[in-house]
């Protein structure tokens, strides 16, 4: 039984960094009429969602990131093209965090290069519960809880 989970983890893991690093967070987007909502909000359902992004580029790699986890990640946000943050569906194992944070940090780096990065990792109520940060002169990943 171990065994399979570990197994488990790994192809998760590896799939993550094979979704994140051979796909482009480019893709042609149209842009979107502006609404009468607050600015920095969109509403869906019956409440608002941040915006995916405050630049264009981070809104584009937010919105990847939600389309192509495949309801592992809830939602996404990019702030200042150096901090990721993602809500985590329920599905994700306590043992699966760190190394989806890793893919996150992984792919984050590689449309967001040579400069510092911040992955948030959140649980499915939206608290924090793992931060990891990229060093790029030390090319180093530094976990907190």
């Amino acid at each position: 039984m171990k065994i399979i989970q570990n197994l488990r983890r790994i192809l998760v893991a590896f799939s993550l960094v094979l979704i994140l690093t051979t796909t482009s967070a480019c893709s042609a987007v149209q842009a979107k009429q502006p609404t009468s909502q607050l600015p920095g909000t969109t509403y869906s359902g019956d409440y608002a969602l941040l915006e995916r992004g405050n630049t264009a580029q981070g809104q584009d790699f937010g919105s990847w990131v939600v389309a192509t986890a495949k309801g592992i990640i809830q939602d996404a946000y990019v702030r200042d093209n150096n901090k990721l943050g993602v809500v985590i569906s329920p599905q994700v194992r306590p043992t699966e965090v760190r190394p989806l944070a890793k893919s996150l940090v992984q792919g984050f780096h590689k449309n967001f290069p040579n400069q510092d990065l911040t992955v948030l990792v959140y649980a499915p109520d939206k608290q924090l519960i793992l931060t990891a940060q990229y060093d790029t002169q030390s090319n180093q990943i530094e976990y907190k809880s």
